[in-house]
């Protein structure tokens, strides 16, 4: 290895400062400013132009880019331009669409505030099942349904028709016996699809044969627990054969223009007419009342094409019509389909809804009656649960009656309640769900009267009371009636015996209880459900419920000094044993906390309780569980100590930091934070002193080092325990604790053959050559300010890292190594100088210690010749390789550019070194042309210094080589 006699040149850092700061200039207003918008000038063509002129009568400046936003100010929409440019659509399609178009308008006809009847379809599906088998009874007639050949008579034709529907009644009767609750819905739902599948091959009278057979199944009472879901399952079936009718006839009168959305019947064709006035005389011909009401109501839609006042006259005949059903609850739910119909097609016709709902009141009293109680006894159903039956068509009725109804038409219906005796609690339950929950608020304590008024053996009264509290959860009473309305619901509620029931009526009360109460009040319904649910470990089948109750408290109380000082929120707490429940109410506590925690607390109440609530979801963390789950576990405890602060108390915030490792012990990312949080504590510390410790303050920094200095070994993370070393080390350093950095900066070099050669990153494996690389400069610029140990020699921590780089394992065909050292040599300069470029006050740094001493400049320089023979002997071994010619390039243009900054020039052998470097980076062409031109023109720059005249030499013997 060739010897170099490398010697750093001295500098001034202040006089260099001074020369690196720009001119100021003066700026005019009227001046060009790159933040001033681009305004765009049109010149209009005056009279007064000159004469010849030949420019445009508009122009703007070319340089001026187009805004894209401003095509917006014009009027131009670019899906408006792709609309018009789209080619005109087939007939068929636009017919389609307008149909689509024109349902979604009438939809919105009700209004958004109208809850349809879709979001109440999967409820009452999912609420009344039943384990007990199922029949379907289809009446399937010869097949006579064919359609006939193109010569037959018209007259032919409707007695073909007539026939099959003759035969549809008298045909053969298939049954499905023992279907269980899945595989009727199946079936229905095959029903509805080859419905669909005749029409679209036009079969249409098989088509009416599914629906006539489906209505029918709606006689069928045997199962009456599934009443209300079989409802649901086949009107889907109606709805859908309604549609198909209505479609084809709109179709028609499509032709050979769209009909008008606000369309007469003077715009409907008369092949449109007849088609409709047959479908109507096909669905009267139906023997049996049921299904020819069903039916002709799924299809009432269609009298606008006949009648102007079509709807308006049907909706009373049919009404009349269900007085001819016998069964009370087939009735009530024929009633219910009947009023979703109207409020689709007239929703202003209020006198049918009114009409369906009184006649509804007159058949309560047959429930009571012979034929009702012998059903009830053979299938073995109590009378609360056979009224609950009722709700779904109640609710349903009461809806489009309340919907935007007046305040006299609403207290009319409390009073029908009143009226009815011991029937009037299903009704009333129907009222305080249905009706406006103002109105209901309003009126709370009179509906509290009528609750207490009815028989509890015909419907519960905590369902009842149930209601009312989910409309007080929307709508607030009078003030002065608050206190008096949860003393009397929760009279009754604390007397339901079943646990199920109870927490069911709870959960609801304790709403109205958080939003008008104080902790007080909340204190004491907690106990209360405390009380009821843990006997017999109820609460184990009441998880869902008892989760909402914390939910609500935490939507009202976001002052957790209150929260956590009701006695019963913490065993409250402690119902949720199950893990999964409890780790998922923790965390909902936690995120709470988070967001609405604005200040620092030291409130030991809530301390004790967030770390009792952080400690449960941290001691759910085990080798199954996924990283995702941990590390959104960490981000939630880790806000919770960010938001710790004990003030000026820092002994006990490092007490905390202590309790808070024992506890957080398996979680990186918490312990990472903590000792962020200590380093912090210790740099306030120096702050509060003004960097002039007492006894006692130092020796508290010392004990943050040592925290730091425990904790950081059992993190998995090399590269956390690297960066943590290094910043605990600056942090000990600042603080005057000598002895502690020094251990820390060891502890970090003496991990670096640990380092992986690769590493995941999110989860894909990288180098890790780049990450290396960052600690290693970073701990480099630490160094300049480090002290040499007296009993190490010196530049013992520099000759430490240089020896670790030196032995660790690189990559094959890597140059990282050799970049350490090219990044060591700007560090041995800076150490030369007698006034370093940045120190730590109260901390001496060798040119302190040293005072440049030649010893120790000539300990630098050997230190430096040595590594300058390691970068050319790596040069020398790249110029061997033809492909590493580029390697070798940016490598000498690297140790180039530190020694025309850190290396003395005026010695002509590191002079010839730099030249020679210039000419290898520059051999093969690889060298950027327009850095090498920068790179000479800083060296003319610094030329011109008095003190740099020698690198005009320099630059003479420097020339630019491209690659031929």
């Amino acid at each position: 290895m060739r010897k170099i006699n490398r010697r750093s040149r001295g500098r001034s850092y202040d006089t260099e400062l001074q020369r690196c700061r720009p001119e100021a200039a003066p700026v005019e207003f009227g001046d060009y400013h790159p933040l001033k918008p681009i305004m765009v000038t049109d010149t209009k063509t005056r009279r007064g132009a000159r004469k010849g002129s030949t420019s445009s009568s508009s122009s703007s400046s070319s340089s001026a880019p187009a805004d894209p936003l401003s095509s917006m100010l014009d009027g131009t929409d670019p899906l408006s331009m792709f609309a018009s440019e789209a080619p005109t659509m087939s007939h068929s399609a636009s017919t389609g669409d307008l149909g689509r178009k024109r349902r979604e308008k009438e939809e919105e006809a009700v209004g958004q505030d109208f809850e349809p009847w879709s979001s109440k379809r999967g409820e009452i599906l999912a609420r009344f099942t039943t384990t007990e088998k199922l029949s379907i009874n289809l009446f399937m007639g010869s097949d006579k349904g064919k359609a006939p050949s193109p010569g037959s008579a018209v007259s032919e034709k409707v007695r073909t028709r007539l026939e099959e529907l003759d035969d549809l009644e008298e045909g053969s009767q298939r049954e499905l016996l023992n279907l269980s609750q899945q595989d009727y819905a199946n079936r229905i739902e095959e029903l509805n699809q080859s419905l669909k599948e005749a029409w679209a091959s036009d079969q249409k009278v098989k088509a009416l044969k599914i629906v006539i057979q489906c209505s029918k199944l709606l006689s069928d009472t045997s199962v009456i627990q599934f009443y209300p879901s079989k409802f649901v399952l086949i009107t889907d079936i109606l709805d859908t054969f309604g549609r198909l009718v209505y479609d084809r006839i709109w179709t028609m009168c499509s032709d050979p223009r769209p009909l008008p959305e606000s369309f007469t019947v003077d715009d409907v064709n008369d092949t449109a007419k007849e088609t409709c006035l047959n479908w109507f005389f096909k669905i009267a011909s139906i023997r049996e009342l049921l299904p020819r009401l069903y039916v002709e109501a799924a299809i009432l839609k269609c009298n606008r094409f006949l009648n102007k006042s079509g709807i308006q006259e049907t909706l009373p005949r049919l009404t009349a019509m269900i007085r001819g059903i016998g069964d009370p609850l087939v009735a009530a739910y024929t009633r219910a389909y009947l009023c979703r119909v109207g409020m689709e097609v007239a929703p202003q016709l209020k006198d049918s809804l009114n009409r369906n709902f009184f006649d509804l009141l007159g058949t309560f009293r047959q429930i009571s009656g012979e034929s009702v109680q012998n059903q009830l006894v053979l299938q073995r159903v109590e009378v609360p649960e056979y009224l609950t039956l009722y709700s779904p068509a109640i609710n349903w009725i009461l809806q489009c009656i309340a919907y935007r109804a007046p305040e006299p038409l609403l207290t009319e219906m409390m009073e029908r309640c009143k009226k009815l005796g011991n029937n009037s609690a299903l009704l009333l339950n129907s009222v305080m769900r249905a009706f406006r929950p103002e109105f209901v608020a309003a009126r709370a304590t009179d509906f509290i009267g009528m609750i207490k008024d009815c028989d509890e053996a015909g419907f519960p009264k905590h369902l009842l009371f149930g209601s009312l509290g989910r409309s007080l959860a929307c709508a607030d009473p009078p003030e002065s009636e608050r206190l008096t309305i949860l003393n009397e619901a929760w009279k009754v509620v604390t007397k339901v015996r079943s646990p199920q029931d109870y927490i069911n009526c709870a959960e609801i009360w304790v709403e109205f209880t958080c939003r008008h109460f104080t902790k007080r009040e909340v204190n004491t319904v907690l106990a209360d459900i405390i009380k009821h649910m843990t006997p017999d470990r109820a609460f184990e089948d009441a998880y869902p419920q008892l989760q909402s109750v914390i939910r609500k408290i935490l939507t009202y109380f976001h002052d957790f000094s209150v929260l956590f000082a009701m006695e019963r929120f913490l065993p409250f707490l402690d119902m949720f044993q199950k893990d999964s429940v409890r780790v998922e109410v923790c965390r909902s506590i936690m995120e709470v906390f988070i967001k609405h925690q604005v200040e620092p607390t030291r409130d030991p109440v809530i301390l004790n309780a967030m770390l009792h609530i952080c400690k449960t979801m941290h001691d759910s963390v085990n080798a199954l569980t996924l990283e995702d789950e941990k590390r959104s576990l960490a981000l939630l405890i880790i806000g919770f100590i960010r938001m710790v602060s004990f003030g000026r108390d820092f002994e006990q915030q490092l007490s905390f930091c202590v309790e808070a490792r024992a506890t957080f012990c398996n979680l990186e990312p918490v312990l990472v934070q903590l000792i962020h949080t200590v380093n912090q504590l210790a740099m306030e510390t120096s702050r509060v002193m003004r960097g002039s410790h007492s006894r006692k303050t130092a020796a508290f920094v010392r004990a943050c080092a040592a925290y730091s200095f425990i904790t950081i070994p059992s993190l998995s993370s090399i590269f956390s325990r690297l960066s943590l070393y290094l910043l605990s080390g600056q942090v000990a350093l600042a603080n005057q604790c000598l002895s502690q950095a020094d251990a820390f900066l060891k502890a970090a070099v003496s991990i670096l053959p640990e380092v992986p050669r690769s590493i995941s990153v999110e989860g894909k494996l990288r180098s890790s050559e780049s990450f290396l690389l960052d600690f290693i400069n970073n701990f480099l610029a630490t160094l300049l300010v480090v002290p040499d140990h007296p009993e190490h020699g010196v530049l013992y921590l520099v000759r430490g890292l240089l020896n670790m780089v030196q032995d660790y394992t690189w990559e094959d065909n890597s140059d990282a190594k050799v970049r350490v050292y090219i990044s060591a040599l700007p560090l041995l300069a800076a150490m030369s100088q007698e006034t370093y470029l940045y120190s730590i006050p109260k901390v001496d740094s060798n040119e302190t210690l040293y005072g440049g001493d030649p010893k120790f400049l000539s300990e630098i320089n050997k230190l430096c010749e040595t590594l300058i023979g390691q970068i050319l002997d790596h040069l020398k071994t790249l110029g061997r390789d033809e492909q590493s010619t580029r390697r070798q390039g940016a490598l000498a243009f690297s140790l180039f550019g530190v020694l025309l900054a850190h290396g003395d020039l005026r010695n002509n052998k590191l002079s010839q070194l730099a030249v020679n470097l210039w000419n290898l980076s520059h051999k093969h062409g690889y060298c950027e042309t327009r850095v090498s031109v920068r790179t000479l023109e800083y060296m003319k720059h610094q030329a011109l210094q008095p003190d740099m005249s020698h690198l005009t030499d320099t630059v003479q013997r420097l020339a630019l080589q491209s690659r031929t």
